[in-house]
């Protein structure tokens, strides 16, 4: 993740504003919140400016991911060439579904809320949306989960990572 982050930082920062590659970081799948404020940490966006901006970058997808995640899966598995990726995608959704079920609202918070590979709100989406979790529900957890996942972030890259990687 830090290399994708250094590289969008690197090849970006000096074409657009540092907050806009803050906020295109935060959007993407897999990189979201962490990457984004890896990123402001990279191009020097101040703490207080980067947290919104990774917060919105992270929760704007969520609810289109909710809405329409199904569908589109249903649509693309017409297609041959892209099949075997979809259904791979099911399978991990499904396997993090089986691990949220028990405590679903809590589980889904954590999920996306500690910064591990493969866990945030893209992945927590896609998994509230098998277990075909409340709208409402979904929404709040995911959310509350970005939120912890970005003080998690906060503290990781403006505090010991930011040293190093500086």
């Amino acid at each position: 993740m830090e290399s994708i982050t250094t590289w969008f930082a690197v090849n970006l920062g000096d074409k657009i504003s540092p907050e806009a590659v803050v906020f295109l970081v935060s959007l993407m799948p897999i990189l979201e919140c962490r990457g984004g404020l890896l990123a402001a940490s990279l191009l020097n966006v101040d703490l207080w400016t980067a947290i919104p901006i990774c917060i919105i970058g992270n929760i704007l997808p969520i609810p289109f991911i909710l809405i329409f995640i199904k569908r589109i899966f249903r649509f693309l598995k017409r297609f041959d060439a892209v099949r075997p990726a979809i259904e791979y995608l099911e399978r991990r959704g499904e396997k993090k579904t089986k691990a949220l079920s028990n405590g679903e609202f809590l589980g889904l918070l954590l999920f996306v809320g500690i910064p591990l590979p493969g866990t945030g709100g893209w992945t927590g989406s896609l998994a509230a949306s098998l277990m075909e979790m409340k709208f409402r529900k979904a929404i709040v957890a995911i959310f509350l989960g970005i939120l912890m996942a970005t003080v998690i972030m906060s503290i990781v890259s403006y505090g010991l990572l930011g040293m190093i990687i500086r």
